[in-house]
Order: structure tokens, then C-alpha cells, then sequence
């Protein structure tokens, strides 16, 4: 099953997200299909927190992928905005 969910990068105490679409089976860091969007949980000024591709995410629920919880959170709460 196709899974969108987050994949952790940056430093130590930095935290980056990806926003990926990947095989549920794979690892959370590991190999994906398409990267989205991303989320930076510590931006601050000017940076943007959040920004995700609408298109591919829409595709994506259209051939059956579920968004992880965390994901889902995230979309509910700044879909609007992202475009």
C-alpha cells in the first residue's frame, strides 16, 4: 500500500520533514517515490513552515494512498494556505 507520510532529515535537535509518497514497507528514511511538499516545525521569520504540492497529493488519494495521521493533521490544518 501506498503511504504519504514524513521522512526525517536535518541536524540533531534540527528537525526537516519530507513529505513523501512511499511503499508502507519501506523504512521511514528510507527509499520513496515522489517527495510533495515538506515541513519545518521550527521556521521562524520569513521561512515557510509548510508548503505541499496540492496536484500530487490529490493524485495520490485518487489511486489509493492514505495519508498518515500526522499528514492528515498537517493538510487539515494548513491545506488552505499551502497553495
Amino acid at each position: 500500500m501506498v503511504v504519504i507520510r514524513l521522512a526525517r532529515g536535518g541536524a540533531k535537535k534540527r528537525p526537516f520533514y519530507n513529505i513523501v509518497a512511499t511503499d508502507s514497507r519501506n523504512r521511514r528514511d528510507g527509499r520513496f517515490i515522489e517527495r510533495i511538499g515538506f515541513y519545518n516545525p521550527i521556521a521562524s521569520g520569513a521561512a515557510v513552515p509548510f508548503n505541499i504540492d496540492e496536484a500530487r497529493l490529490t493524485y495520490w488519494q485518487g489511486v489509493g494512498a492514505q495519508l498518515s495521521p500526522t499528514v492528515e493533521r498537517l493538510v487539515k490544518s494548513n491545506g488552505k494556505k499551502a497553495a
